[in-house]
């Protein structure tokens, strides 16, 4: 997983700590803080390495110009926020890559490759796909709660709603992602 190919042990030493600017230091400490359980969410959303780096990137960069470098009140919402807006966007970024590519026909070679991965990759990408298509506030339980595997109470601290306010979201957003992947089932 990510997390084994990238060592924080580097991130983290004294040195690099001190030479950044005092009014950001912040920001390093809320990477060692939530780094882990963001790279562990943004696993969960996108499934390859590569976009999980660019995502993680993304979100501390907005994080540091959030409001020109001020800390938000709720650092740890805002960091998860902007992490499953960003993994959202590039999950749409690659259906519309994808259905480009779909338009040319595939060859007898490629259709004879092993189904059972194809199948099972196409249905990670149609879950992801339909989650993307969740209303936000649906879709922001199940990227907490789910990819994010926080607890229903922080997410309803993140959200700012009741614990049990989340636990209706999640079940609606379930049942929605149920029904849709029922239908391209039968399609």
């Amino acid at each position: 997983m990510f997390h084994k190919a990238v060592s924080y042990d580097l991130l983290w030493d004294s040195a690099a700590f001190e030479a950044v600017d005092e009014s950001q230091q912040w920001i390093l400490a809320a990477m060692q803080r939530h780094g882990h359980e963001l790279v562990t969410m943004l696993w969960r959303i996108l499934g390859n390495e590569q976009d999980v780096c660019d995502a993680y990137q993304t979100t501390f960069l907005r994080l540091a110009h959030h409001e020109d470098g001020l800390k938000p009140r709720w650092v740890k919402a805002y960091l998860f926020r902007a992490a499953s807006n960003t993994a959202i966007s590039m999950l749409r970024q690659r259906v519309i890559e994808r259905r480009v590519l779909s338009s040319a026909a595939p060859t007898a070679e490629e259709m004879q490759d092993v189904q059972i991965d194809v199948n099972v990759k196409h249905l990670t990408e149609n879950l992801r796909g339909c989650v993307a298509q969740l209303p936000e506030h649906l879709r922001n339980v199940i990227m907490l709660r789910d990819f994010g595997e926080l607890s229903y109470a922080e997410v309803a601290r993140i959200m700012g709603i009741s614990v049990g306010t989340a636990r209706v979201y999640r079940c609606k957003a379930v049942q929605l992602l149920a029904t849709w992947m029922n239908k391209e089932d039968s399609q």
